[in-house]
């Protein structure tokens, strides 16, 4: 499936007992960040969603307490993306929980409504900024490596994504910053190109979802719309619990052209 991904930009890789070992140490470690008062700022949607951004410990080489490295199919391939040697982030501990979405109390009307209906989908690296919460690039991933914690099952709240919608944000964007200098990017107020974007891709891209179990990895590209499904009414699963790597480059012009 890996030939598939330059079109979808998305891939699938099967158990892998690599990935397995490595989750049998980092488990632990997740579940007390979940627990952690230092991350209660991620309690989310009514207590719906734990985001627990950075909220892993690991090092570099993605390793939890003494545990071996992150390894396996997905790593590889991932490391053949990359370019080169990287350093893994602070990994993303991800967990969804029956009835998701509820919403937030700092959450508006408008902002539930597009979790509900469009799974809040986004693309990584363009954060809101201000008060008005205007959208200015700057974080510059490298990849999205999903790995599931839990058993597979599609109405727990599965990543989504939209197929080839990568390609449409990497045209929309050169564009957008044209021909200045990568190092300006960040201070450019792209909140309107993104939300035309995002309804461009809803209309001509298809939605795809994501489920996996224990051993199994998605990736993700950088460049992809995607988000989390409401948790459906045939979900047999007490959570959804995914550790997610998004290692940055550090560099604009890499996020925007490279594979």
């Amino acid at each position: 499936m890996t030939d598939e991904f330059p079109e979808r930009g998305w891939t699938r890789f099967g158990a892998d007992p690599c990935v397995v070992e490595w989750l049998d140490s980092a488990e632990p470690a997740a579940r007390r960040s979940v627990a952690d008062p230092a991350f209660s700022q991620w309690h989310r949607c009514g207590g719906t969603w734990f985001a627990g951004v950075n909220a892993l410990a690991n090092d570099a080489t993605g390793a939890v307490a003494g545990g071996p490295p992150l390894g396996g199919a997905a790593v590889r391939f991932a490391g053949k993306l990359a370019g080169g040697p990287f350093a893994w982030d602070r990994a993303q501990v991800s967990v969804c929980y029956p009835g998701y979405p509820k919403r937030g109390a700092d959450e508006c009307a408008a902002a539930f409504a597009y979790r509900r209906q469009r799974d809040a989908a986004h693309v990584d690296g363009l954060l809101p900024v201000g008060p008005e919460r205007r959208r200015f690039l700057r974080e510059h991933h490298r990849f999205i490596l999903g790995l599931p914690v839990g058993p597979a099952d599609a109405a727990a709240s599965p990543l989504v994504v939209w197929e080839g919608s990568h390609r449409i944000v990497r045209q929309t964007f050169a564009e957008t910053f044209g021909n200045r200098p990568p190092a300006a990017w960040r201070d450019i107020d792209v909140t309107d190109v993104y939300r035309a974007v995002r309804r461009r891709i809803f209309a001509e891209c298809r939605r795809a979802t994501l489920p996996a179990g224990r051993g199994e990895a998605y990736l993700v590209h950088r460049l992809a719309l995607h988000g989390i499904a409401p948790w459906g009414a045939a979900a047999t699963a007490p959570e959804r619990m995914v550790i997610y790597f998004r290692p940055e480059s550090g560099d604009p012009a890499a996020w925007l052209h490279a594979p």
